[in-house]
């Protein structure tokens, strides 16, 4: 039988708990992911580091680490957790721009897994982001259900974006536009959408800079929650462009 790793204060524990920081995410290229699917997708697209289970783990060729129940609750957070969990390196992104979903300060881990879902739903190959909530962030990739490995996701000013992707027409969401989204003539094969803050939408300036901007046909409310906005506005495009 494996030796078993009974403490919390085992190095390697220590380390590993350490990832659940976005500071050390980002020093160390990696994240963590929790439970048999989510460990899975990481297994299935090779970026699965180290892992740490309590009964079984049943794929070949990765270092796998038995732990104690008190130590998987440790690293994991939760009461109830599923007795896996992996430190996976960062993906590497490929040059894919069909479809780009821009994210201006987006703040709720909840949005942005229900965005990354359904960008990979939709055929929006990569998504970047500016100010936003981390991607790596455990409630995002709960939230993703496994969509996270399946989309490029790029962390940059969108400013900078923008200008470095001139082939590419964007549109900004402005509860202020003249414009519907039923409306737009999507005539371009390369569309960028920017979504904004949960509560302040996409700023003035990247508005004023893109220079093209429309909004949902609504009825009874003022507006949606930016992850409900954000995947009809995906899914109408999805269907309509070209």
């Amino acid at each position: 039988m494996d030796k078993i790793i009974s403490s919390i204060q085992n190095p390697l524990i220590k380390e590993t708990i350490k990832l659940k920081q976005k500071k050390y995410r980002l020093l160390n290229k990696a994240f963590l992911v929790e439970g048999e699917h989510l460990v899975k997708e990481a297994y299935d697209k090779g970026l699965i580091d180290k892992v740490f289970y309590v009964d079984d783990f049943e794929f070949k060729n990765v270092d796998a680490y038995l732990v104690s129940a008190e130590v998987m609750k440790a690293m994991t957070g939760v009461l109830s957790n599923q007795g896996v969990l992996a430190i996976c390196k960062y993906p590497k992104n490929t040059v894919e721009f069909n479809r780009v979903l821009l994210l201006d300060n987006l703040q709720d881990p909840g949005n942005m897994g229900t965005l990354i879902r359904s960008a990979v739903a939709f055929g929006f190959e990569t998504i970047v982001a500016e100010d936003s909530v981390d991607f790596f962030n455990e409630k995002v990739i709960r939230a993703t259900q496994g969509a996270i490995f399946k989309v490029n996701l790029i962390s940059e000013n969108l400013k900078d974006f923008i200008s470095r992707n001139k082939q590419i027409t964007f549109y900004t969401t402005d509860l202020k536009s003249d414009n519907l989204l039923k409306d737009i003539v999507l005539e371009d094969k390369l569309i960028g959408v920017i979504l904004g803050n949960e509560g302040s939408g996409v700023r003035r300036d990247l508005i004023e800079l893109v220079g093209k901007s429309f909004k949902l046909e609504i009825k009874n409310m003022e507006s949606l929650n930016v992850g409900v906005a954000g995947s009809i506005i995906m899914y109408e495009i999805s269907k309509r462009s070209v």
